[in-house]
């Protein structure tokens, strides 16, 4: 399969996904798929590969390929905060299957990987789904390539359209950390339901607006998770953007911008 991104910019469907395991970064809101464990190896990186980065205000989605074999040797992806709802959601197809797979670009240079506009959660946040807009949902998806263990990229007519993260409680971890390799536990798969929730609109927009309600609800998740004792490594990931927001939101006085 070839696939066509950024107009005139195309890579050929192979058969050698990535092997990395994936960083669920949840103060950044991003996935990443790569091997670099600090800024300065992130840097050496992105000067010894091309394709999608941030460049100064534009902050796109990222694929980065090696130079040599034009393969692909990393991704990077970040969460929308507009959550479809669950009607849009549930529409979100099971079809085609995850097929593994990696890229090889058919030109050494660089292009541009629009970000996701719309979130769609699964039942108990089992798969996170972000898409190009709802309109993808109106047709059948072409294909879904399995770029790294549990992340696939989605495509309908020869285009990425989206991407997907399978189980991101296991992956929760914070910068460029290792996520930790013991399964998440369930207390932490509830957490990060409650999380999403009010990190995503409708509920993120009555937290800006101090909604007394909402901002009751974010203390209590934020007690949750400074009480967790177990899992810690991911509880201490939510609370990093959690603990944020109450401090902008809940614990500064009215009128006082964040």
């Amino acid at each position: 399969m070839r696939l066509t991104l950024d107009d005139d910019w195309a890579a050929t469907v192979t058969d050698d996904p990535l092997h990395s395991t994936p960083r669920f970064d949840f103060p950044g809101q991003c996935v990443r798929i790569a091997e670099y464990a600090d800024v300065t190896e992130w840097q050496r990186f992105l000067v010894q590969t091309f394709g999608s980065r941030e460049w100064l205000w534009d902050a796109p989605d990222e694929l980065r390929f090696d130079q040599a074999g034009r393969e692909l040797v990393g991704a990077g992806f970040r969460l929308p905060y507009e959550a479809a709802d669950a009607e849009d959601s549930a529409r979100v197809p099971a079809v085609p299957p995850v097929h593994p797979g990696g890229l090889r670009a058919d030109a050494a240079r660089d292009f541009r990987l629009k970000v996701t506009t719309e979130l769609c959660r699964a039942p108990g946040d089992a798969v996170l789904t972000c898409l190009r807009d709802l309109d993808v949902l109106d047709e059948p998806l072409e294909a879904r390539i399995g770029i790294a263990p549990d992340v696939a990229l989605l495509v309908q007519h020869g285009t990425i359209v989206g991407w997907s993260l399978t189980d991101p409680a296991r992956y929760l971890t914070t910068g460029f950390a290792a996520p930790d390799p013991a399964p998440p536990a369930p207390t932490t798969r509830l957490l990060l339901t409650e999380c999403l929730d009010l990190i995503t609109t409708p509920l993120l927009d009555e937290v800006r607006r101090r909604d007394p309600a909402a901002l009751a609800r974010l203390r209590e998740l934020d007690h949750s998770l400074r009480s967790q004792r177990e899992d810690r490594h991911r509880a201490d990931a939510l609370l990093s953007l959690i603990g944020n927001l109450v401090e902008d939101y809940a614990d500064r006085p009215t009128g006082q911008q964040p």
